[in-house]
């Protein structure tokens, strides 16, 4: 095991005050939630193998006496004394986890059962990332907790949409066979600053394309919706979610329920960066939803959560974050949604 980059401040406060362990924390949702914690007066271990995040999330936090991060793959268990665990250790965009499915199941099952089992040496609440697609291309519509999805299980997505079904399964026994205190997020499509400009997901490969002046890809005819969730309202509710004052330990979507069509979102980005991009059609990727958005009566209820940033703002800062980026010239963009 790598030891952290700042073991003195790590060990020396470790009992001062409540420790989190952030799996994925230098992803793009990893890095954000590592930062708000940290504000929020956390000590706050990252761990990341580096399979999709990238050190420049986390460069900003070093400065911080109460991070600290360790170069380590959850499919290997680690032993730390922590209160609680956050997993959002495992690729997201089907570009980066169709590249090795089989390292995605094991992330997500291995990886959930070693987080687990830590938490019942710890005795830690643990939050699990899990993911609308586990609805697979749903006959429901919009999605409430409730339903059972229609997901392939032998298809390209499968490998995500299958490990994240299962690590959900290993949450629900570890709670029901150890008591272990659970929370559990089914995200929706998210966006925001430091997404890597070759995602691979629709806003980050629309936005990419347009500042480049290329052509904007949709799959498909661009009649298919998508609900889009500004990063800055996601990490509020993973907070509200993992809070004291909440006992929820069953799956909560969390995503923001205006519903927009693919090309409407192109047609957006394209005015908002005043590109000369048009929109070309290709064919749809095989097992790609037609429909997606949360019913988030749960999180409203449960949780008072609901998102408050509209997809304009939102759009306009991540197209500035992308504007300061250096976008490679010749990287291969595939649009995913």
């Amino acid at each position: 095991m790598n030891m952290p980059f700042r073991s003195a401040s790590l060990y020396s406060k470790m009992f001062e005050r409540r420790t989190v362990l952030i799996a994925g924390g230098a992803g793009f949702l990893g890095s954000h939630l590592c930062e708000r914690l940290l504000r929020s007066g956390c000590q706050v271990i990252c761990l990341d193998d580096f399979s999709t995040g990238r050190m420049e999330n986390l460069r900003h936090l070093l400065r911080f006496d109460t991070f600290s991060f360790i170069r380590h793959d959850i499919v290997n268990s680690i032993d730390l004394p922590i209160d609680e665990i956050y997993n959002l250790a495992c690729p997201a965009s089907p570009v980066h986890y169709q590249a090795d499915p089989v390292q995605t199941m094991k992330t997500c099952v291995f990886g959930s059962l070693n987080l687990l089992e830590l938490a019942v040496r710890h005795q830690a609440r643990i939050f699990q990332a899990s993911t609308s697609e586990i609805y697979g291309d749903p006959h429901v519509h919009p999605q409430p907790e409730g339903y059972w999805g229609n997901v392939n299980s032998f298809g390209p997505r499968s490998c995500y949409d299958e490990g994240k079904r299962s690590a959900e399964t290993l949450f629900h026994d570890f709670h029901t066979r150890h008591g272990v205190d659970i929370r559990i997020a089914r995200i929706f499509n998210t966006y925001g600053p430091r997404m890597r400009p070759d995602d691979g997901r629709v806003v980050s490969n629309f936005i990419v394309q347009a500042l480049k002046g290329q052509p904007i890809t949709v799959y498909g005819d661009g009649s298919q919706t998508r609900s889009f969730c500004y990063v800055d309202d996601l990490i509020e509710g993973f907070t509200r979610l993992m809070s004291d004052s909440v006992t929820l330990n069953v799956p909560v979507n969390l995503g923001n329920p205006v519903e927009f069509s693919v090309r409407e979102l192109a047609e957006q980005v394209i005015a908002l960066t005043r590109s000369p991009s048009k929109i070309v059609y290709k064919p749809l990727p095989i097992d790609d939803p037609r429909q997606r958005r949360p019913d988030i009566t749960t999180a409203k209820q449960e949780l008072g959560w609901e998102p408050s940033i509209a997809l304009a703002e939102g759009l306009e800062a991540t197209v500035a974050y992308f504007e300061r980026q250096l976008v490679r010239p010749n990287s291969e963009l595939v649009e995913v949604v």
